[in-house]
Parts: structure tokens; sequence; C-alpha cells
């Protein structure tokens, strides 16, 4: 208990702290991609600290982070935030749900350092928010995308939405498949339940979209396969190859329960 209201006390002072912090670093600078150093090096190292995590980060050899790409990763607890932006030596932002542009400091920061929210209820505007993400993309800022849609409560890789790698496929450049490992254990979804323990993030080779055409389920297929195995490499429970696809308007539940031969 005294583990979870300290983490609840840190990760609300933390980011009230910060918040004015980051408005000073973009008015100083210019920038809005400097204030990325503030979230990546100094709020998320203390929100992983807080929560006991034993944080490590394996592949980063992988990928040239000079390059705008699209990171995909699979989502099994509100502490992959901070753990993507501890691990990726990128200042990338993410497609969020429009939901957290609401939220006290934190929502405010996403939305003056220029976040893509998305709204999936609403198939118009989500298209209009994955094109204003190809623009952003096209100007050379790498985006991070969390496809299942929603955290996996039994944290198995949950089938995934089309729209990242139709966003890669409009902007011609590869998806980069990520896995993370032990946060949904050490942070379960809808809990302050806090287990500290180890929290591993693991980059993959990037998939780049040219050879997949316009068959965005080939794409996608070929990343989520990439992720399952991350997934399986640091002791995960991986996923089910054959539910690829979410049905549209859900999240977490397969286009077509039936397995592919």
């Amino acid at each position: 208990m005294l583990r979870n209201l300290f983490c609840i006390f840190v990760a609300c002072v933390w980011t009230a702290v910060l918040f004015p912090v980051t408005v000073l670093v973009a008015l100083f600078t210019l920038n809005l991609s400097n204030t990325l150093f503030v979230v990546q090096r100094i709020w998320s190292p203390v929100l992983l600290w807080a929560g006991g995590a034993k944080f490590s980060v394996r592949g980063l050899e992988k990928v040239d982070f000079t390059k705008p790409a699209i990171y995909v990763c699979n989502h099994q607890s509100t502490l992959d935030i901070p753990a993507l932006f501890a691990a990726l030596p990128v200042a990338f932002r993410f497609v969020a749900k429009h939901q957290l542009q609401y939220v006290p400091f934190l929502g405010w920061y996403m939305t003056m350092a220029k976040f893509v929210f998305i709204d999936r209820s609403n198939h118009t505007k989500a298209v209009k928010s994955l094109q204003v993400a190809a623009e952003r993309i096209r100007s050379g800022v790498s985006i991070a995308m969390f496809p299942e849609g929603t955290r996996s409560e039994d944290r198995t890789i949950r089938p995934f939405k089309k729209g990242p790698f139709a966003l890669a496929m409009a902007a011609g450049v590869p998806v980069v498949p990520v896995a993370i490992e032990g946060s949904g254990t050490l942070m379960p979804k809808n809990s302050w339940n806090i287990t500290p323990g180890p929290v591993t993030v693991a980059v993959g080779e990037p998939v780049d979209p040219a050879p997949f055409g316009d068959d965005r389920e080939a794409l996608m297929k070929a990343v989520r396969d990439r992720i399952i195995d991350l997934s399986l490499e640091l002791g995960g429970k991986g996923g089910d190859k054959n539910l690829t696809v979410a049905q549209r308007g859900t999240e977490g539940v397969a286009r077509d329960r039936q397995a592919v031969a």
C-alpha cells in the first residue's frame, strides 16, 4: 500500500513540477522537440524508479535513429509510456487516445508538444488524425503507437488496428517493432497495485513497408509476428499469430476468430 501511495504521489507531483519546465524550455529554445529531453531523461526515469522498475533496453543498435520511423509497441500498462520515452533515444511523438489531452499537465504538455490525438470512436476524425501524423513524419518527426488500441489485461499481444501500417505506407517510413515485458506485472491495467520488478524494452529490426505494396494486413502481420517473437524472447506470453486484425470499432478483439492454417 505504501508503495502504491508513493508512486501516485511521485507521478502527480513530478508531472506538475516538470510541466512549467517544459514550457520554459520551449520558450527559450523555440524548439518543441527540445522539451522531449525533459520527458525522456528526467520525467520518465523518475516514474520508473518510483514504481520499483528494474529497467533495461535491448536492440538499440538495430535502428538508425537519425531517420523518421513509426515505432509500434505492445501495450500492457500505463507504465509503457514512460518506458518507451526512457528507452528510445529519439524525440518522437505518441499518437494517443483523444481523452489524454484533457488530463491536467500531461495532456497540456502533449498538446503543446504537438502529439497527435485520435478519436477511435469517429472513423472520419481518426482518418484525419492519421493524416496529421503523416505530415509530422514527412517533416522528420518519428511517431510511436500502440496498435492494440488498449492495454492487454492478460499481457498477451492482442489483435492490431490497421492505422499505424496505413500511416507507414502513406509516409514511406519503416515500422520498428518494439516489445515491452514486465510493465503489466508491475502495474496491471486499471490498477495502482504496484509490484516492483524488471521492465524490459526490446527493439527489433525495422520493417520496410515498400515490399508489401498496398497490402496493409501483410505488413501488419509481419510486424506483429516480430513483436510476438520479441515478447517470447523476453519471457513474455507472446500472442496468437493467427489473430492479427482487430475488428473495426473494437479494441482487443480479432476480426476473424477462425484460426488460419
